[in-house]
């Protein structure tokens, strides 16, 4: 057996005793006869690779089965090996965990859009089948980056912007840092080489200037402890160029004035210590202002537990000072592979390592509500990315959520219902707007209204996957429960046009006609401009069309009037063509015609003398009946451009505009547009709803009453 091997199976008996060595040597022949032949693109044996994957895993002390994985693992992809050959050799278990990781190498994470998000799906049930599937592509990825240089151009950017997106985010969701980090800085040197080159030569000129700032820093810690009488251990490093470069990039500034570049960590046996640690650190330095976080109390969900602080160190450098137990670090060093580490033979009963299940569970549980790939993928990529903020609902319960975070986050967090009736919150009972971003420690209480539901606009508002999800839900249905209405409007006046009148039985039929499964499917479809009047008409009444004509004179636009008898459309209701009217006969002024539903009908019906049968002539109508709105817009350069450019887009014309409240984050107006029909009306609308700076837009009805 070759000496990589044994150094191997040395590196898995340092850590357990008892692991099945006689298996591993058996896979180590296996991959290595199954692999001869094969080159790297260095010109390396191809079998190298499989063996620095299981060495990377071996670092982090895991179990015999992931790491026989990590040598069969591009096996039954890049060999004549097969599933059942692994099965019949090894087991089962292993078997399916070497399936799972050449079923991930087929994915193409960094193809199109949808693509991505069905990989995406298929990642997630990999990783929910068993995590360490996840754990040796992760390995895999990280030395083929660490030996990147001997691809292509073209292949190492697609690699490293891979890497970067989803590999990176995924290692620092499991709780594994210092791999997501050094996979970061691996894409960086690919992606941005001249930057990091930059920040590494910036970085030894300081030294040299400056001597070694992190043994003098972990000197200076160290005689604090030893003066508070407390034992621990302190490391220190220079955060990698890309958290350097990142740190730049995010605070807009140069090399020169970044200070926040040291990393240091403090290591003690007791959680009680910990809190000492940081009392005695305070105690010499002043900590930097919202920079300290108690992820012992509010451990993050994949385990991770530690003080972190930022205090203004020797010579006024600002250093951060990260503060654990020896089983914490365990866990801030492994994450979730925690679970299937092993000490001694056994697997390392670590109180704070969390179960996979448990932590895969609820990772996913947020995406299988995603309707289709785009929400999926925003979700996936959101979670990954987030780091957590911790709030208080008013009875103390805590509310992780991740940075960025709004009221309506967490209000969603709550519960759905909670989040779709938000109308404002108070933060540490001062009230706060909706869009107010969230910090630690803060206390969110959210008020709500029966009457309350979610807004367009409130998708650019939230953080979360979650929230995103149940907002674009409650719009979908909206949506669609504005469209049967308007389709029912539209089909109404289609049925009139041709003397027929609109029945269920004629909507059922005409659905099975045109191969939609319902009548309100087929109304939905007419009201969101998925199919047209004119093709149910025909589907119902084959050769009946309905013909545009000419222009109707405004003059004569309503039909059953005397032909001496004058109208004008009623001031507190102002129908339109399209919708079902009848006429009102007033001494010396003639008929007002008022909307069928008109609140002012309400007071004529003991006069029913004065009521006249008429309706709106079938054809063409002109843009002349002018309509009132309520409209709320942002406050922001450009929004009532962009407003009045859609109403002219919809040829429609603006005949007054009023601002009626001016606030520094919104205007309210009052507009009157001219418009043709109630179709013209459902258009304009349609077309300023979909506007995010639009918050509201409402038609003005019943102004005023008429005697």
């Amino acid at each position: 057996m070759s000496d990589a091997c044994e150094t191997l199976v040395s590196q898995v008996l340092s850590y357990n005793p008892r692991s099945n060595v006689d298996l591993i040597r058996r896979a180590y022949a296996y991959a290595d006869e199954k692999h001869s032949g094969q080159t790297r693109h260095s010109g390396e044996p191809y079998f190298t690779h499989p063996v620095a994957v299981a060495m990377i895993l071996t670092e982090k002390r895991l179990d015999d089965s992931t790491i026989i994985t990590a040598l069969l693992h591009d096996t039954v992809e890049d060999t004549d090996s097969t599933y059942k050959e692994v099965s019949e050799l090894f087991g089962r278990k292993i078997a399916n965990l070497v399936d799972g990781v050449t079923k991930l190498t087929k994915l193409q994470l960094s193809s199109t859009e949808t693509k991505q998000a069905e990989n995406f799906r298929k990642l997630f049930m990999a990783m929910s089948r068993d995590v360490r599937v996840i754990l040796v592509k992760l390995a895999d990825r990280l030395h083929n980056m660490r030996t990147i240089k001997h691809m292509r151009t073209e292949k190492q950017v697609q690699k490293a912007r891979e890497t970067m997106d989803i590999y990176a985010p995924l290692a620092g969701r499991m709780g594994m840092q210092w791999m997501r980090e050094e996979l970061e800085d691996l894409a960086f040197g690919v992606l941005n080489p001249e930057a990091r080159r930059s920040i590494i030569r910036r970085f030894a000129k300081m030294q040299q200037d400056t001597g070694d700032v992190v043994d003098k820093i972990t000197a200076d810690i160290e005689l604090e402890l030893r003066k508070a009488g407390i034992r621990g251990q302190v490391y220190g490093r220079a955060k990698r160029p890309f958290s350097i470069w990142r740190k730049m990039e995010e605070k807009h500034i140069g090399f020169s004035r970044l200070s926040d570049i040291y990393g240091f960590r403090v290591i003690v046996e007791q959680t009680k210590t910990c809190y000492q640690v940081l009392g005695a650190i305070h105690h010499r330095w002043t900590a930097v202002p919202g920079r300290f976080k108690d992820y012992i109390s509010q451990p993050k969900s994949n385990g991770y537990r530690s003080l972190h602080t930022t205090v203004s160190g020797r010579d006024g450098k600002q250093v951060e000072v990260q503060i654990r137990t020896r089983s914490m670090h365990e866990v801030a060093e492994t994450g979730v592979a925690a679970h299937w580490s092993y000490r001694d033979g056994v697997i390392t009963q670590n109180p704070f390592a969390v179960d996979p299940v448990t932590w895969v569970s609820q990772l996913t549980e947020q995406f299988e509500s995603a309707d289709d790939h785009d929400e999926f993928l925003e979700a996936v990529k959101l979670e990954m990315y987030q780091d957590k903020v911790f709030c208080f609902t008013p009875k103390g319960k805590v509310i992780p959520l991740p940075k960025g975070a709004t009221p309506l986050d967490f209000a969603y967090a709550i519960h759905t219902r909670v989040g779709a009736r938000a109308v404002g919150a108070k933060v540490d009972g001062i009230r706060v707007p909706l869009w107010h971003r969230l910090r630690n420690g803060e206390t969110v209480d959210i008020q709500t209204a029966e009457g309350q539901r979610p807004q367009a606009g409130w998708l650019d508002l939230v953080a979360t996957g979650r929230a995103k999800s149940a907002i674009r839900k409650s719009l979908k249905a909206a949506d669609r429960r504005r469209f049967i209405r308007l389709g029912t409007e539209l089909l109404r006046v289609a049925f009139e046009h041709i003397d027929k009148k609109m029945s269920d039985k004629a909507l059922l039929t005409a659905a099975r006609e045109l191969e939609i499964e319902s009548g309100d499917e087929l109304l939905a479809r007419i009201g969101s401009a998925e199919l047209a009047t004119g093709d149910v008409i025909e589907a119902l009444y084959p050769g009946i069309t309905i013909e545009a004509g000419d222009e109707i004179d405004a003059a004569r636009a309503v039909v059953g009037l005397e032909p001496d008898q004058a109208f004008q459309r009623a001031p507190c209701c102002k129908p339109l063509p399209g919708e079902r009217i009848v006429g009102i006969s007033y001494r010396g002024e003639g008929v007002r015609v008022h909307a069928i539903d008109c609140e002012t009908l309400a007071d004529l019906e003991n006069s029913p003398d004065r009521w006249i049968d008429v309706a709106w002539h079938s054809g063409t109508h002109p843009a002349v009946h002018d309509v009132p709105f309520e409209l709320t817009i942002s406050n922001d350069a450009g929004v009532l451009g962009r407003v009045c450019t859609i109403i002219g887009s919809q040829h429609a014309n603006i005949s007054d505009l009023q601002f009626v409240e001016r606030r520094p984050d919104f205007y309210r107006l009052k507009i009157d547009l001219e418009l043709r029909s109630v179709e013209h009306l459902h258009a304009v609308v349609m077309a300023l709803e979909a506007e995010p700076d639009v918050a509201m837009i409402e038609r003005v009805r019943n102004l005023s009453k008429q005697d």
